[in-house]
């Protein structure tokens, strides 16, 4: 005789077993058509999963989170027996979902194309439309493999017969099709919905190793209902139009290439807006009382062991030995009668290198907090497939700070922080931020109590800064929790990328101390914290979020002086120079060529003003002002304009000032 909690409290009480379905029913046959599945005692369920003692009990519904995943989930499956239905001979892998979708691999010797793409969707809305019932049936591991086999799924049942023999293998039929599979899944095709589409192909070795065959993967995306897909295939045209490697092109910001693979030439364009981005957070950080320090590139290998990097890291760090190269053969010359060398690491972080500043002459209580900064630039062995643009790279500028604090200050400094970290991303146009608090890990160092005071720490300093917080159960570092920032994009993009880290380890392991109040010699703890994250990949953002339209103080040209006439052109020189002893970035256009004409180019280089001159504004000392974006110009003196644009471009942090 079960007895059923529901999210409100409400208790249902039934004579027998029951199934999820059941439930719903019970409550009302309305919710039992939306239901797709149940949520028992947190874990998921299918809706048919019979229930014999008590518990709570949430019903899955379409516009749930889990809903959505579960109708990605179904999609899979919906592609590969569509697979199946039209290419017989493929063999069909895993098909997992993903962010947005989902994608499926499959084995076939005729290689897929975006032409098959739509006679596959148009099978998958037919099975939808044949409302084929779900079962569910639970099989040994030999059963299973035998039927993969005996249907010419070799991949599948090397699946299976890697699984452990005690595992309770599921398979899940949509009609007579069926796949192995964990589960759960929605009662039949129909919940799945028409709202998909199959988006791209790829190619992808069985099982990651590139030693086994390269399978065909093909992506697709689920959702809800139209109106959400076409939200999502909305984004993704805005994505595709905001890409900063289109948009540097355009605005001849940077370029990438083969011989310098995940560094970044930065052109005098772009290192203007870099220099005006990192100017402005070094004023924030020199206000909030910021020492800024430089380290060394290189350090030698015995640092990087001591301070545990080097056995968690070394395969991400770019090493070089410390020899002499030698001239003849190209390789290193070690000194005579030394068989190796000391191996040096180009940092790929700066914190232990801030604690050798840390340790260099006695440290008081009273010294602390020490806060240290430092636009540090760092390099990381990524593999190159994951490289891309500015948002991935190799070589990086880190806008990173350590503060060295008591464990009684650290509520102080992390609201400190949070506070900095809020106040810039609103300078920078961020006003939809969520913080996350991300807890211990599975696998970490430390004893429960330490990791309950140093939560307990950073959840007291979000609260007391009057800041919501999600939690991100188990996905702190191995030796600490940490505070995440997550930015909300102008097309509803989340980046991740503020963070601040509660070290007490690093300290310990490179030997830190300051003398406490009674003379005794204490570890201070050591908060790792960053507001861009990096300064290429936050650039990055900042271009796609604005479409490359940026604010007047962070565009690399502010105003372009174009001439309708050439008898104009004195006036236009006379112009952008009164326009840059105000202050701003001018450029001037005297080219013989239709003022149309160099409004519409200097519009796709994203230069948010162009002041156009002719004769009547050179007789009155005036400019026609025109805005990016903008069909409509204003008239106003040159001293005005000079005035208006100054105060425009002045930096946000300076305008309060």
């Amino acid at each position: 005789m079960p007895v059923i909690t529901l999210p409100d409290g409400a208790e249902r009480r039934f004579d027998e077993a029951v199934t999820g379905f059941d439930v719903a029913e019970s409550i009302s046959k309305s919710l039992a058509k939306k239901a797709l599945a149940i949520r028992l005692d947190g874990e998921l369920f299918d809706l048919d999963h019979t229930i014999e003692d008590d518990a709570r009990l949430e019903v899955v519904t379409r516009t749930d989170e889990d809903g959505l995943d579960l109708i990605r989930h179904d999609a899979a499956h919906l592609l590969a027996q569509a697979v199946k239905n039209l290419f017989p001979e493929t063999q069909v892998t895993i098909g997992p979902v993903i962010e947005d979708g989902f994608y499926y691999d499959f084995s076939r010797k005729t290689p897929f194309s975006t032409e098959d793409f739509e006679a596959i969707e148009a099978e998958m809305k037919r099975l939808v439309d044949e409302d084929l019932p779900t079962r569910r049936e639970v099989v040994s591991r030999d059963e299973a493999a035998k039927r993969f086999e005996a249907q010419g799924e070799h991949y599948k049942a090397e699946i299976v017969r890697d699984l452990p023999e005690g595992e309770e293998i599921k398979v899940y039929h949509h009609g007579d099709w069926y796949d192995l599979c964990r589960g759960p899944h929605l009662p039949s095709t129909k919940h799945i919905g028409k709202a998909f589409k199959l988006m791209k192909l790829a190619g992808a070795y069985w099982r990651g190793d590139s030693r086994n065959e390269m399978l065909h993967r093909i992506y697709g995306t689920a959702w809800s209902n139209e109106k959400d897909l076409k939200a999502h295939l909305h984004r993704l045209e805005e994505a595709e139009r905001r890409d900063h490697r289109k948009l540097a092109r355009e605005m001849d910001l940077f370029h990438l290439q083969e011989e310098a693979q995940g560094s970044v030439f930065w052109h005098p364009k772009g290192y203007v807006m870099w220099r005006a981005l990192e100017d402005y957070l070094r004023r924030r950080l020199d206000d909030d009382g910021y020492a800024e320090v430089k380290t060394p590139q290189l350090l030698d290998q015995k640092l990087w062991e001591a301070s545990g990097h080097w056995g968690k890291y070394a395969q991400n760090m770019f090493v070089v030995p410390d020899a002499v190269p030698d001239t003849e053969s190209g390789g290193p010359l070690f000194p005579e009668g030394v068989d190796d060398a000391r191996l040096l690491a180009i940092k790929p972080m700066n914190c232990p290198a801030h604690v050798q500043i840390f340790r260099q002459g006695t440290k008081s209580y009273r010294d602390l907090p020490l806060r240290m900064s430092e636009f540090g630039c760092c390099h990381r062995n990524e593999p190159t497939g994951a490289l891309h643009g500015i948002m991935r790279v190799r070589q990086f500028t880190q806008d990173d700070a350590h503060i060295f604090c008591r464990w009684d200050q650290i509520v102080a400094e992390t609201q400190k922080f949070c506070d900095l970290a809020s106040s810039v991303y609103r300078d920078l146009g961020f006003e939809d931020v969520r913080i996350a608090l991300a807890t211990r890990p599975e696998q970490r160092i430390g004893s429960d109590e330490e990791w309950d005071r140093m939560e307990s720490a950073l959840g007291e300093a979000l609260t007391s800064a009057g800041l919501d917080y999600d939690v991100l159960e188990g996905e702190g570092a191995f030796y600490a929790p940490k505070l995440e920032y997550h930015l909300r994009d102008a097309i509803g993009r989340s980046w991740q990328c503020g963070t601040l880290q509660l070290d007490p380890l690093l300290p310990e392991r490179l030997d830190a101390s300051y003398v406490d109040e009674d003379g005794a010699k204490k570890r201070p703890v050591m908060l790792h914290r960053a507001i861009f994250g990096s300064m290429e990949r936050f650039l990055g953002i900042l271009i796609e979020d604005a479409a490359g339209r940026l604010p007047l103080w962070l565009s690399p040209v502010q105003v372009v002086v174009a001439t309708i006439t050439t008898d104009a052109n004195g006036y236009a020189e006379e112009a952008a120079e009164a326009l840059r002893k105000a202050g701003l970035r001018v450029e001037t256009d005297l080219r013989n060529e239709k003022v149309g004409y160099k409004v519409r180019e200097h519009s796709a280089a994203k230069v948010p003003v162009i002041a156009v001159v002719g004769g009547r504004e050179a007789e009155e000392r005036q400019v026609s002002i025109r805005r990016l974006g903008s069909k409509q110009s204003v008239t106003m003196s040159l001293d005005e304009a000079a005035a208006e644009l100054c105060n425009e471009a002045t930096p946000p942090d300076l305008r309060s000032k």
